[in-house]
């Protein structure tokens, strides 16, 4: 493996942060979070901050994917989103700005996700074969990861590896080779499917 993985999660899911870092060993991630407001009107000086202050050095970001993790969050008490943080850590992630280049971002479903987000399989009258129905989508994640997974434009009646940026894993299938999905989410920081998601319009 070899990367810097930074985690981003939500204070629900400390335990399973805890869990990762177990697997990948304290010299393989950024023992770091996103925690105060950078007071700017300029996404790219923000996105540079996040980078030198949070991410430096990290290549790959794991994206704890839980019951609190969805865009439809809501508001805290002082009207900001509660997922403002994750939001910006992932903007940060796909920034490829001076001196740095973007992470892979690998999304990990914790168990309390699976039924939410893994519906099983359907027909599709296109190709007459079988897809797998991915619930990837304003409910179950934040639209930072959910554009850049199903990505626009793609090939054929359904998204392939290939026209994807982030990496989706279950948590079973990534404790028992982190490794492996770790690496495949580094491999696509050069690939020809990049993020989507604009930087310059940060909510």
């Amino acid at each position: 493996m070899g990367h810097k993985c930074f985690i981003s999660f939500k204070k629900e899911d400390a335990d399973y942060r805890k869990a990762v870092i177990e697997l990948l060993g304290k010299e393989n991630y950024i023992d770091k979070s996103l925690d105060r407001i950078i007071e700017s009107e300029d996404g790219d000086y923000i996105m540079q901050v996040i980078r030198e202050d949070y991410l430096r050095d990290s290549t790959v970001t794991i994206f704890l994917i839980g019951t609190h993790s969805s865009e439809n969050e809501g508001t805290d008490l002082f009207g900001r989103d509660k997922n403002y943080f994750i939001k910006r850590e992932l903007q940060g992630s796909l920034f490829n700005g001076k001196g740095n280049t973007r992470n892979g971002i690998l999304g990990v479903v914790l168990p309390n996700m699976y039924d939410s987000i893994f519906k099983g399989t359907y027909h599709c009258t296109k190709c007459n074969g079988n897809h797998n129905h991915v619930a990837i989508n304003d409910n179950t994640v934040i639209r930072e990861f959910s554009a850049n997974y199903y990505c626009e434009p793609h090939d054929g009646c359904a998204w392939q590896d290939k026209d994807r940026y982030c990496v989706l894993v279950k948590w079973s299938d990534f404790k028992n080779s982190p490794g492996t999905y770790i690496d495949e989410a580094f491999e696509k920081r050069n690939a020809d499917v990049v993020g989507r998601i604009s930087i310059k319009n940060l909510r």
